[in-house]
């Protein structure tokens, strides 16, 4: 029933908006309640704003008819008006439209006036909203910088272990060709020298593996954070105000930089330098004790 009427049909003649709260006078009319309050004060009589008759009520009924009205009209108008209590001061049923810079929340024009809010400096929704996304974005600005040093140092890490594996693969190339040379004799040594090698890889790799994976958790944090703000951002202006303060706080990084890899990499000279020297050692045992065993045949 409500959708066949326009919203001019349902707009205070005082503050032109939607209803608040009506009451209706002796002359018909309706007007919000507050609305009249403040009128009968400024014009220091008891008088219809519209046509000027002299009301008699100190306190005019409340118009449930015209009040259920508005509110069937809103709700066809907007489905998601139902949660409008969002958008209307708790304490007078106003409209917030006015921003608290030193109490850093949205209110009404009643809150302004309200002794709470004395000498307190006031700005539109709007442009609080805007000015807090200002802030947000230049909050966001440093995150944004250390996830980009983190995916860098990530890549870089990443290249890192890939190298260790190159790295173990030519180490392993060049330690079989010189046991090759010895044959039978030295594939024992062969096989240890592999081992050791192997040991270092696994042990290198394994720390690279779980640096690797804490990176991954923080830029994986880092990403939900700002994707989590930049969401908030897009939210309706008094629910982003209402929670700006706890935005805020999401916002701030705890997070350490990556620290600086140090004997990461293989050390391949422990496993090649004065190999031949040592294995020609090994050798002339064991050359010595093919003699002496081949004396006592």
């Amino acid at each position: 029933m409500a959708s066949k009427f326009s919203e001019e049909d349902f707009s205070c003649p005082v503050c032109c908006e939607l209803f608040t709260d009506p009451v209706l006078l002796h002359c018909s009319h309706s007007v919000c309640k507050v609305c009249l309050q403040k009128f009968w004060e400024t014009k220091g009589s008891r008088e219809c704003p519209v046509c000027r008759r002299k009301s008699s009520m100190e306190r005019p009924p409340t118009n449930l008819a015209l009040k259920n009205l508005c509110e069937t009209f809103l709700q066809e108008r907007n489905p998601r008006s139902s949660s409008a209590s969002e958008t209307v001061c708790s304490l007078h049923s106003e409209k917030l439209k006015l921003f608290c810079l030193d109490d850093q929340q949205p209110v009404c024009w009643v809150c302004r006036d309200s002794k709470i809010h004395t000498n307190h400096k006031f700005c539109p929704i709007d442009e609080a909203s805007t000015d807090c996304k200002e802030e947000l974005k230049t909050a966001l600005k440093p995150l944004q910088e250390k996830l980009k040093i983190f995916k860098d140092c990530k890549l870089n890490w990443s290249q890192t272990a890939e190298h260790i594996k190159i790295q173990a693969q030519h180490a392993e190339r060049q330690i079989k060709e010189e046991f090759e040379k010895l044959h039978q004799v030295l594939r024992d040594e062969e096989a240890a020298r592999i081992a050791a090698l192997r040991e270092e890889e696994e042990q290198k790799s394994q720390m690279m593996k779980e640096k690797i994976e804490k990176l991954s958790r923080d830029i994986s944090s880092l990403s939900d954070t700002i994707r989590g703000v930049e969401e908030q951002m897009r939210a309706e202006d008094v629910w982003f105000l209402q929670n700006y303060k706890a935005i805020v706080k999401r916002a701030q990084c705890t997070l350490q930089h990556p620290e600086e890899l140090s004997g990461t990499l293989i050390h391949v000279a422990k496993h090649l330098d004065n190999l031949k020297f040592r294995v020609w050692e090994k050798m002339q045992d064991a050359v010595q004790y093919s003699k002496n065993l081949s004396f006592f045949l």
